[in-house]
């Protein structure tokens, strides 16, 4: 008798050892979850990024508005009879 309640335990410890730390298990699936729900937040940002750059892209390739905003920041050009004021920040001494 003694030997047949040593094997059930022996199996049942054996069958628990892959619910707790084998693979599958719930360790496993809380940490998977976790990295789940992490790339889901990249993904909604890539997501909105695309989204943006996608806006962007239609906007350069319907008008001219998109091309002349992007040539004023990214290249400072100017439209003729426009004034270009550049402020400088001083620099503070300790002084």
């Amino acid at each position: 008798m003694k030997w047949l309640l040593a094997i059930l335990t022996i199996l049942l410890l054996a069958t628990q050892y892959r619910l707790w730390v084998g693979p599958g298990s719930l360790a496993e699936i809380t940490r998977l979850k976790r990295q789940l729900a992490v790339q889901r937040e990249k993904n909604a940002a890539l997501e909105q990024e695309n989204r943006q750059l996608f806006r962007e892209v239609r906007s350069l390739k319907v008008g001219t508005d998109g091309i002349e905003a992007r040539a004023r920041y990214d290249l400072g050009l100017i439209k003729e009879g426009e004034t270009l004021f550049i402020f400088l920040e001083t620099q503070e001494t300790g002084q």
